[in-house]
């Protein structure tokens, strides 16, 4: 009766696993639809190609040695674990101790959960680096950040291993549930690295310092995006709950879903009543990207707060992306979308509140694992990109950027009806 019990268990802990893991998966699509609507029209076939061919490489990266670094041995292209081993192990257990509750997943449901978001990572850095980056050289880096920089920041944090030996950050307090540092911050903080390199888009600041609005080119098709990405983020937190065939974590994950949603509506509502006081005007962009921000905030622990805590959570994190957005034009940091603003500002903010619900975390564990993720991923892809830009260049020509990259980099267009002949 007890093996009976726990294969089914077995079973609905690994479905749930993949489920959220497509759901997570799906959130490329929210990425990609976001990046084409908020850039210009003559650069939307080469944001879409980078999203796409981004989440190739990731998902090629960590299989050949991004799973295996995070996760001190892990799984190579060959000897994929289907969890037998583990079933046979826990099956042993319960036999000698008696049926616990506990279960396990398989360990392919486990690296497809995980895969996913390593791509969400570098999906972040796309829209920060659109409209004037090369192609190849973005997927360069791509391969470097899903292949290294990602993977050995995650062994240090959801992996438990040691800062280069020195410390350990479990053991300081640090938590990130679901990775509003270990994920958002960190594709920030690669985004930020490029995007001082590149420098801004032509046109986008004047030399008396003003800054020049550069619009997107379909606001129905941004919006869309942020659905998906809404949708998809039950998955991406929901799912590192890591089990569902008991009570209690069936519980949790309820939890989880209720207060992902919460953060989100008060990120939105956050950032639009801060964008009507100081423009006047509901804008619809900043609202988008605060639903983001909300989503991003509670990412480090949604199954702690109260509904309502969590709705505060997302209402700073929606008010925190509006300030970040415009103090980053005045230092002309130009990110077309507000990725940086979104993922590296509020993913700190959510690291921080961590400990507001969570007695298990600490206020210096926390800060300890944002500066060492910060640190390592900025410093690390600072370099890598300038060794791509000292070899295959970053940046398109100036020609090149003022026709667009879609003809220059892909050699269509996505709108060719409405390109004046």
């Amino acid at each position: 009766m007890e093996n009976n019990i726990f294969q089914l268990q077995y079973a609905i802990d690994t479905f749930y696993f993949l489920i959220c893991g497509a759901l997570v998966m799906w959130m490329a699509a929210g990425f990609a639809m976001l990046e084409a609507g908020l850039v210009r029209s003559k650069n939307t076939t080469e944001i879409l190609t980078k999203n796409v061919a981004l989440y190739a490489v990731s998902c090629i990266m960590y299989l050949v040695c991004g799973y295996a670094i995070m996760y001190q041995g892990g799984f190579l292209l060959s000897g994929i674990d289907g969890g037998e081993k583990l079933v046979e192990e826990a099956l042993a257990a319960s036999a000698e101790n008696g049926f616990g509750g506990d279960s396990v997943y398989s360990g392919a449901s486990d690296f497809f959960f995980q895969v996913v978001f390593v791509a969400t990572a570098m999906s972040i850095v796309s829209g920060a680096v659109a409209e004037r980056m090369k192609l190849w050289s973005f997927l360069a880096f791509a391969l470097v950040m899903t292949g290294l920089i990602y993977p050995l920041e995650g062994s240090w944090t959801w992996g438990g291993q040691e800062v280069f030996g020195l410390y350990s950050l479990s053991e300081l307090g640090f938590s990130d549930f679901a990775g509003s540092g270990i994920v958002h911050m960190a594709g920030a903080s690669a985004a930020l690295a490029g995007v001082i390199l590149l420098g801004p888009r032509k046109g986008k600041y004047s030399s008396t310092g003003q800054v020049n609005a550069i619009p997107g080119a379909n606001l129905p098709l941004a919006t869309l995006g942020t659905f998906i990405l809404w949708m998809g983020w039950f998955g991406f937190n929901g799912g590192s709950v890591l089990k569902l065939g008991d009570i209690s974590n069936a519980n949790a994950v309820a939890m989880v879903f209720l207060n992902t949603n919460a953060a989100a509506a008060g990120g939105l509502i956050g950032a639009m009543l801060v964008a009507r006081f100081m423009f006047g005007k509901a804008d619809l962009t900043m609202a988008l990207n605060g639903a983001l921000a909300g989503l991003v905030a509670i990412t480090a622990e949604p199954s702690t707060p109260s509904p309502v805590a969590a709705t505060l959570i997302g209402v700073v994190g929606g008010v925190l992306v509006v300030y970040s957005i415009l103090a980053l034009d005045k230092l002309k940091i130009d990110d077309p979308v507000g990725a940086i603003s979104v993922h590296g500002v509020v993913g700190i903010w959510g690291l921080m509140a961590v400990p507001l619900t969570n007695t298990e975390a600490s206020f210096l564990g926390q800060l300890a694992g944002m500066l060492t993720i910060l640190a390592w991923v900025f410093v690390a892809s600072m370099l890598v990109w300038l060794i791509i830009k000292a070899t295959i260049g970053i940046r398109v020509s100036e020609e090149e950027e003022y026709e667009g990259v879609d003809i220059s980099e892909c050699g269509m267009e996505a709108y060719p009806e409405f390109t004046l002949k």
